[in-house]
């Protein structure tokens, strides 16, 4: 695994992660960001950009939080839990802690956020939020997960600190394969 290149990093965001010392406290920081609602169009902000305009998605708060747990020396892994067209998509970071899976979340819904490091695998861990993705109607829409997607990837370069959106990171979920 290529480790985080933290010279990369700015004095806040350096002081930053370094509070940011566990899948918890990430967590809480991640509930304290406004919700990015894309006024101006659909945004896919690096860390740096997120923490410099003080809002993101859900997708956006995976990588601020796989930047830290990064930092921390795990592995940068995303995952995304794929819905029935007329739902969102949700992307999670994911965490490994004394041999089980667990995922950090950004969402307006708090069943959607963290997960406890309970999870034996990818398939636990991603079913553990149907019960909780679901419409107004009731209608429950978790249909696929993707594999996760490891950011420490070389041709991920540069991401934690990209000044521009990180669309490669979204075309890559289209190239992994998806389990039903």
């Amino acid at each position: 695994m290529r480790l985080l290149d933290t010279k990369a990093l700015d004095d806040s965001e350096l002081s930053l992660f370094k509070k940011l010392n566990t899948p918890e406290k990430i967590q809480d920081f991640l509930e304290t960001i406004p919700v990015n609602f894309e006024e101006k169009g659909e945004t896919l902000y690096s860390p740096r950009k997120v923490l410099k305009e003080n809002k993101a998605h859900c997708f956006e708060g995976a990588l601020i939080a796989s930047a830290c747990l990064w930092f921390r020396g795990e592995r940068p892994i995303i995952l995304n839990l794929q819905s029935k067209k007329g739902d969102e998509d949700h992307v999670v970071a994911i965490f490994k802690k004394y041999g089980c899976l667990g995922a950090i979340g950004k969402t307006n819904h708090a069943v959607l956020r963290y997960r406890e490091p309970v999870y034996k695998n990818i398939k636990e861990l991603a079913m553990s939020y149907f019960h909780e993705y679901f419409l107004d109607s009731g209608e429950k829409t978790l249909r696929m997960y993707s594999d996760p997607i490891d950011l420490s990837n070389k041709k991920f370069r540069g991401w934690v600190t990209s000044e521009d959106d990180l669309w490669s990171i979204d075309d890559a979920f289209l190239k992994v394969g998806t389990i039903r």
